[in-house]
């Protein structure tokens, strides 16, 4: 926060799914068991982003969250899984950079009566306790698109722990050329409700490339002028290669929309799917120059 309020730009980390599936997990398979059966892999995941010089990463457990993980019958190890993401990615940071702790949606609504209130807070409260405990310095809150869940998972994350929170929606744009996420919440809204939960940094990741992403962050910025604002984007629009989905934007492009989106507010600035260490690398040198 020292940092970001004396106009320094921070690099966040990239993809992670990705290079998961390069090193062999199969579909259908856990990510966050991977921290246990191949702590290596992971480890080297995290580590290629700091060499690529990312001043955080994250961690590999975005779909912790027991609702998640019921699908692999390892909901009972939720608190385990956490926190061995935590100390594999706080390994690879060392003591000069700092360590996200993930926290993706759950899968699950509240409005349509699939869980309580409760039982949704406490399973983010299970996450974030092993998150700290494994050693974050931060949580983010990411890939949201609905004001309750992410409300009740800044809570949970602000009571049961000390550590800063950052929350992320994904936007897409409408037929109406404005952004809204599938739940039909906007930026501006999105940033004054989450602010109100208790969220230390705000932003928004996937969905959308470097250009979209200025977009947002301006709306973001216009109802949120003193909170530091985090993007995380995706390289490019998908398209399909040969039956494989590729992100089709290379390090050069999204390094040269990097000085627009600091100037259009982002503090902190990393990538989400299709985005690699090479691209990580690109953002830093431009957003440093």
């Amino acid at each position: 926060m020292e940092k970001i309020n004396s106009n320094h730009t921070l690099i966040s980390d990239g993809a992670w799914g990705t290079f998961l599936h390069a090193k062999g997990l199969l579909p259908g398979e856990c990510p966050e068991l991977w921290n246990v059966t191949h702590p290596d892999d992971v480890y080297d995941i995290a580590k290629s982003y700091v060499d690529a010089g990312a001043d955080m990463i994250e961690t590999n457990s975005f779909g912790g969250s027991r609702f998640k993980l019921e699908h692999y019958d390892l909901a009972d190890r939720a608190t385990e899984l956490n926190q061995k993401a935590a100390a594999i990615s706080k390994k690879a940071a060392g003591n000069d950079r700092y360590v996200l702790g993930s926290i993706g949606p759950t899968g699950v609504i509240l409005m349509m009566g699939e869980v309580t209130e409760e039982e949704l807070y406490d399973a983010f409260k299970v996450q974030a306790v092993a998150l700290d405990n494994g050693g974050a310095d931060a949580i983010v809150v990411e890939t949201m698109s609905a004001l309750d869940e992410a409300e009740l998972a800044i809570r949970a994350c602000k009571e049961n722990t000390n550590l800063p929170v950052v929350c992320t929606f994904t936007f897409e744009q409408t037929t109406d050329g404005d952004y809204k996420t599938m739940m039909g919440v906007s930026p501006d809204v999105m940033a004054v409700s989450v602010l109100g939960a208790g969220a230390d940094v705000i932003g928004t990741n996937c969905g959308n490339g470097m250009e979209k992403m200025i977009d947002i962050i301006k709306i973001m910025r216009a109802a949120a002028p003193q909170t530091p604002l985090l993007v995380h984007a995706n390289a490019g629009s998908p398209i399909v290669q040969d039956g494989a989905t590729v992100f089709p934007e290379t390090p050069e492009e999204m390094a040269n929309l990097t000085p627009r989106l600091v100037a259009a507010g982002a503090n902190i600035i990393g990538g989400c799917c299709g985005t690699t260490p090479a691209h990580i690398t690109a953002i830093a040198h431009a957003a440093h120059q």
